[in-house]
């Protein structure tokens, strides 16, 4: 399985894709209030997916990211659950 994944430089848009706070990557569809952001999940097209951007753990996703998600989504999700609970917790690192 790829490495830690990192939030990639540079404000999200429309178009770009997201990391939700269920770990799902997301296609950004819209950005309300430059606070709410939503779109469609690239797990399973759930949709609307929305966050926000100053409360929820939203981050910037490289296309890598989301072939590994892809890829086998439980360890996916179990490892960015890990990397969570690391950055949360200082004594872990």
């Amino acid at each position: 399985m790829a490495g830690v994944t990192t939030d990639q430089p540079g404000e999200i848009k429309p178009g770009d894709i997201y990391e939700d706070c269920s770990f799902h990557p997301v296609l950004c569809t819209y950005i309300n209030d430059g606070d709410e952001i939503g779109g469609i999940s690239l797990i399973d097209a759930s949709s609307p997916r929305a966050c926000s951007l100053s409360g929820c753990g939203v981050i910037k996703l490289s296309i890598a990211d989301v072939i590994v998600a892809r890829a086998d989504w439980p360890a996916y999700q179990a490892r960015r659950k890990e990397e969570l609970a690391a950055e949360q917790d200082p004594t872990t690192a």
